[in-house]
């Protein structure tokens, strides 16, 4: 309980610079944690729907009645669903209009790597807060940490006599804002590099996918 009053009073009795850096990182720390718990949710959600997705499109099904089963039950479609979508729709349209089944393919293809793209910019949201909080953080901390030394040193002229005890207090104040950045950092660069090679499964993943189903559907214009 001692140390836990001792640091509040470090933090309560630094300079204004550097509770004002101690303020930020705080506040970057707690953003970043709910960024980390949302994004943990959102892939994991993401990676059940499209296993989900998968067992249902390798099931047997006519893929007529799988694109309007996803177009009633999903308001905007996501995920693995969302590239069959784009890919199937674009694939009707042109076959009512009797197009050439090269330029159907090429064009179901191109549509398919725009959702595939949307989709990885879904999968990626937060992370480039997350990449900037782990790299700066502890910049931002040593920051606060330099100038409360600094403002301990200067402290001294006015002293007479001077001594450890006299600039112990400033630079324990000081060295809290390293660890508070330290403290901000490490989680977030942690959960980037865990969450960046989460990403880069399902995004090849995504594209197996869709080089499989248009596999299927060249076969299918070609019969």
């Amino acid at each position: 309980m001692t140390e836990q009053l001792s640091i509040i009073e470090l933090i309560l009795g630094a300079s204004v610079v550097v509770q004002a850096v101690m303020g930020l990182l705080m506040l970057a720390s707690l953003v970043s944690w709910i960024m980390i718990f949302q994004r943990g949710f959102a892939l994991a959600a993401i990676r059940r729907q499209a296993t989900e997705f998968e067992n249902e499109f390798w099931s047997g099904k006519d893929l007529r009645g799988i694109y309007r089963e996803v177009e009633g039950t999903e308001e905007t479609p996501i995920g693995m669903s969302a590239i069959f979508v784009s890919g199937f729709r674009e694939f009707t349209r042109l076959r009512k209009q009797n197009a050439d089944p090269d330029r159907v393919m090429q064009n179901v293809q191109r549509v398919m790597r725009v959702s595939l793209f949307r989709e990885e910019e879904r999968l990626e949201t937060h992370l480039p807060f997350l990449a900037t909080v782990g790299s700066t953080s502890p910049y931002i901390g040593l920051f606060g940490t330099v100038w409360g030394i600094m403002n301990s040193f200067r402290g001294l002229a006015t002293v007479e006599q001077a001594s450890l005890a006299v600039v112990a207090p400033g630079i324990s104040e000081a060295l809290v804002a390293t660890a508070m950045g330290l403290f901000a950092a490490i989680p977030a660069v942690i959960a980037y590099n865990r969450y960046a090679a989460q990403i880069e499964v399902i995004v090849n993943r995504f594209e197996a996918f869709s080089d499989e189903f248009s596999s299927i559907l060249y076969r299918a214009i070609n019969q």
